[in-house]
């Protein structure tokens, strides 16, 4: 089973990413807490920065057209003012990106994410949701939706359940929550064999307007 998953993935993915990370790669070597630290300094870069420095692009694609070893999984949110790469200023092959509206991490995301934990070696997962999900809005307005954005607000909606008493801001509670809701559900279902040892959960927030991801509960 764990080979025709491989095999499945890889036709994806890529055939050049299929080797085990050898801990010699930008990524294969980062534990999770190093990564953690290593997300925490390209925020603060991105956020105290008016303009970051150009990322030379060429010998960086060469390097990765023969191996990838992203340092951290991103399971973000579809919306197009929290693209991660940009968020935590990092360069092409330094992330490995799944994304999803109100970052919900479904049969399909926790495959990306088993296949980047056993095959590329990353070890730290973040569930980073933002400011004003329209998302979690939607699911918090309790009203149907079409298709299989009804299917999406009800995975969305156990957040909003559980925030229902939580004093303060209801949207901002929810989003909160649901990123943790998240991250405790991909602890709980993505098969990591023996490296679940070394794989850190962690849920985030991403604020619009300072530019800051604060992070929170490690799952």
């Amino acid at each position: 089973m764990l080979y025709f998953r491989t095999l499945v993935l890889s036709l994806v993915i890529g055939a050049a990413s299929l080797a085990p990370a050898t801990g010699k790669g930008p990524g294969g070597s980062v534990s999770a807490s190093d990564a953690l630290a290593r997300l925490k300094a390209g925020n603060a870069r991105f956020a105290q920065s008016a303009r970051t420095a150009p990322k030379p692009t060429r010998a960086r694609r060469l390097e990765l057209a023969k191996a990838q070893h992203p340092y951290a999984i991103i399971v973000g949110c579809s919306d197009s003012r929290s693209a991660p790469e940009i968020v935590f200023d990092a360069g092409i092959g330094d992330l490995f990106i799944v994304r999803t509206a109100g970052n919900l991490a479904d049969a399909y995301a926790l495959a990306s994410i088993e296949y980047a934990v056993e095959h590329l070696g990353s070890r730290l997962i973040v569930v980073m949701g933002h400011e004003n999900c329209g998302a979690v809005k939607a699911a918090l307005s309790g009203e149907g939706a079409p298709g299989h954005i009804g299917r999406l607000l009800e995975g969305i909606r156990p957040a909003v359940e559980a925030t229902r008493s939580t004093p303060g801001n209801r949207l901002d509670n929810a989003i909160h929550k649901n990123a943790g809701l998240v991250a405790q559900h991909i602890r709980r279902e993505a098969e990591l064999g023996e490296l679940a040892k070394k794989v850190k959960v962690v849920s985030a927030y991403y604020d619009f307007d300072s530019g800051k991801v604060s992070f929170g509960a490690q799952h």
